[in-house]
């Protein structure tokens, strides 16, 4: 495909370079309307526009491979800081209370702009919040692994904080409405979500490994790692390579996106007029939660996950010391059970489709799965106290529980709310889900640590788990609340077949 130009058509060298650079820019920015196609040098019919991409041109399947395709590019950065990024801090000099410091930024940035960017998303569009994601992460990761100073790495984990933030939705609004758009509002979703989420966990779980390995084999042989430090006077350390390696690919996720999401064109406004809409579709997104019974229970299951994991986490890097005998061996351990956790959390994701065709409904399986997550929480806390072999089983198959259940969950209840919420509000509801988990998970971190050691914080978690699946074991009998008369972009659609 061509892009028509004006002047001679004389053939040359310089009207083939011409006509070849503006064919891959017309390729690469489809989202402008610059050109149009040449075809046996004639114009095509006005009404062929090809600055306005529709998503009703990808089929179901290609949304789903290209959805999996942004989980992946989004999260296997995220898994290559995981396992280096405390060492880095240490590295660096940083003492225990400036790395938590920098969590600390980084998770008050996510819990600020959590909502507003999930508005700012409904009012400009996915694609262009999700390339902004990955630029704002490309940035952090590059000051992650390059800082030597506390405000470096602070800003570094903050503008982490704002990439978390914008990525919070829109992808998977953007494969909703995609497939909708397509085949209508009953079209499966379940399938996509569930492959989404393994995507995520798979890709999390490599990029721990590997994050993990590439310091430990740079410094083998050769030392690579120790030539690398003394080439660039200490700037770039053997843990800084993943860190960097995670800033290139989040460049590669923003050109991605940009590329391969099309989306309908929005109303053309102003920075003013979209500023002045995102506070609105946040209230809306808030009202919906407290006038839909299914959204309200989806949110307050989002706010026991997320107790559970920080439960989780908090208390299991210390338990796999103990087990160990030694700091560093426990941390190799805990890597290892990270690992874990996300394959287990991807397993379930892969049978969430599965879970809710032997239970009957999505709604029952989402019962099951809270309360097998539950289960494996309470089998954590009654062998909290016990070092013996079967003990160690036990919990470890309680740990796996934990993140099958959890991952066969979220497809599940993820496929009920899409179908109570409309496009124009879809990733703020994302986002006050996202909001819910992160808010509720740091006070139960709170909770749990300021408790005895031994079974006790372990069932802050369970107990909240448990509290989730009972919410799903009521039955909506009664009509669904409308919506406010004044946000109707957030009105819950008259579909949703899924009983309470």
């Amino acid at each position: 495909m061509w892009c028509a130009s004006s002047g001679s058509e004389r053939p040359g060298r310089r009207r083939v370079a011409q006509e070849v650079v503006h064919a891959i820019f017309c390729r690469l920015a489809p989202w402008h309307n610059l050109a149009v196609l040449r075809r046996g040098g004639r114009r095509p019919p006005p009404h062929v526009d090809l600055g306005a991409p529709v998503t009703e041109l990808l089929s179901p399947a290609v949304a789903r491979r290209r959805y999996v395709t942004v989980c992946v590019l989004f999260w296997l950065p995220a898994g290559l800081a995981v396992a280096p990024g405390i060492l880095l801090f240490t590295e660096r000099g940083m003492g225990l209370a400036a790395i938590a410091g920098f969590f600390a930024a980084h998770s008050l940035t996510v819990a600020l702009l959590e909502l507003p960017t999930g508005g700012l998303s409904d009012v400009i569009g996915r694609r262009t919040v999700l390339a902004a994601a990955g630029v704002f992460d490309c940035a952090a990761f590059a000051l992650v692994g390059l800082g030597t100073s506390a405000w470096m790495l602070a800003l570094g984990m903050a503008l982490k904080g704002v990439g978390r933030a914008l990525h919070s939705g829109p992808a998977e609004a953007w494969y909703v409405e995609t497939v909708q758009a397509h085949s209508g509002p009953e079209a499966d979703l379940r399938t996509g979500l569930a492959r989404g989420s393994t995507a995520t966990s798979a890709a999390l779980a490599v990029g721990t490994l590997l994050g993990g390995a590439l310091p430990w084999l740079l410094g083998l042989g050769p030392d690579l790692g120790d030539r690398l430090r003394e080439a660039t006077g200490g700037q770039i350390l053997a843990l800084s390579v993943p860190a960097l390696i995670a800033s290139a690919l989040s460049l590669v996720f923003a050109v991605y996106v940009m590329t391969a999401l099309p989306e309908k064109p929005r109303p053309r406004t102003t920075l003013g007029a979209t500023l002045r809409g995102v506070p609105a579709t946040v209230v809306s997104g808030l009202r919906l939660g407290g006038s839909d019974r299914i959204v309200r229970r989806v949110l307050l299951t989002a706010a026991a996950v997320g107790a559970a994991l920080c439960a989780l986490e908090l208390l299991t890097p210390g338990r796999a010391a103990a087990l160990t005998g030694a700091p560093e061996s426990g941390a190799v351990l805990f890597a290892a059970l990270a690992c874990t956790g996300f394959v287990c959390s991807g397993v379930g994701s892969h049978f969430a489709p599965l879970a809710a065709r032997l239970t009957g409904s999505g709604s029952r399986a989402v019962t099951v799965c809270l309360a097998g997550a539950g289960g494996g929480l309470v089998a954590l806390a009654v062998t909290s106290s016990t070092d013996g072999a079967v003990a160690v089983v036990v919990a470890v198959l309680g740990y796996c529980l934990v993140y099958i259940g959890l991952g066969a969950a979220s497809p599940n209840q993820n496929d009920m709310l899409h179908r109570r919420v409309t496009n124009e509000g879809r990733a703020t509801a994302l986002s006050v889900q996202s909001l819910a988990l992160q808010l509720v998970g740091a006070l139960a971190g709170l909770a749990a640590g300021s408790l005895p050691p031994g079974p006790l914080p372990w069932l802050v978690g369970a107990v909240a788990l448990l509290c989730a699946a009972l919410l799903w074991t009521a039955r909506d009998t009664g009509a669904m609340s409308p919506a406010p008369a004044e946000a109707p972009s957030l009105k819950p659609t008259e579909t949703s077949a899924e009983p309470g």
